[in-house]
């Protein structure tokens, strides 16, 4: 276990050091329904061959899961650049991955320096699903991270073990309302009820509401309709392999 905290060069994690199995990064965007623009691309990692993240995430356990992590960044960071992303740019962590949040951005840090990737459009998501035992430990990540200039977000928000008690705890720059949270909203008031008061309490506190798994455009235009401006999904795009979307034709009809 001592190894799997070695500090790791940039390079290194790019090329997977360490780990018995190869991964790439597809992007899916978060579009801006106020400005009809891409907001944001989230990093999700894909086999070399474009095979689903279950194969990927399949091979990850507690002795390889800090060598994944660090290179779940730099990867990301790196095909960024390279594809020419030019907005945000939203990376998973996993914060049982992190020992020491200083120590571990580091790798983070000269990513973006060697790949000419703006620090500041970098936004770090934790899994709300993930089972966060240690909340003095995710509060100090966040901390460093906000110090050290990224954004912060909880991903899959309503869908695990904490719900507002986590909020409560540590507030993000953004949190993604979980699918299940959007499936059929239009036509399911408990469930409208429910984000309606989460997007309450997100405006009193300054966070930004992303709705997730958009798939249709009652979903949409009932959040729209709620004041919602962020949202992501296969109504608006899948996520490309290696690549970014460049066009979104729902985006022209909104």
């Amino acid at each position: 276990m001592k190894e799997a905290f070695t500090k790791l060069a940039c390079r290194e994690c790019l090329n997977g050091a360490g780990l018995d199995f190869e991964f790439k990064m597809a992007f899916q965007p978060v579009i801006d329904a106020e400005t009809r623009t891409i907001y944001s691309h989230e990093a999700l990692v894909r086999g070399p061959n474009g095979e689903g993240a279950a194969t990927v995430l399949a091979r990850v356990n507690e002795e390889n899961r800090y060598r994944f992590d660090q290179s779940c960044r730099v990867k990301a960071i790196e095909a960024a650049s390279r594809l020419g992303l030019d907005t945000y740019l939203n990376i998973n962590f996993i914060p049982g991955a992190i020992y020491n949040p200083l120590t571990c951005i580091r790798t983070t840090l000269e990513a973006a320096e060697e790949f000419s990737f703006d620090q500041s459009k970098i936004i770090f998501e934790v899994t709300e699903g993930e089972r966060v035992t240690d909340h003095a430990h995710l509060k100090s990540i966040f901390a460093e991270y906000k110090k050290q200039g990224f954004q912060t977000a909880i991903d899959d928000f309503g869908a695990g073990y904490s719900g507002l008690n986590l909020l409560a705890e540590f507030q993000p720059d953004v949190i993604k309302l979980d699918m299940a949270l959007i499936r059929n909203i239009d036509a399911d008031r408990v469930r409208s009820i429910i984000v309606d008061a989460i997007c309450r309490v997100c405006e009193e506190l300054g966070i930004r509401v992303v709705a997730e798994g958009i798939e249709t455009r009652a979903e949409f235009d009932h959040l729209r309709q709620k004041g919602l401006r962020y949202f992501q999904g296969y109504y608006f795009a899948k996520p490309v392999f290696d690549g970014l979307v460049r066009d979104i034709p729902a985006l022209k009809v909104i």
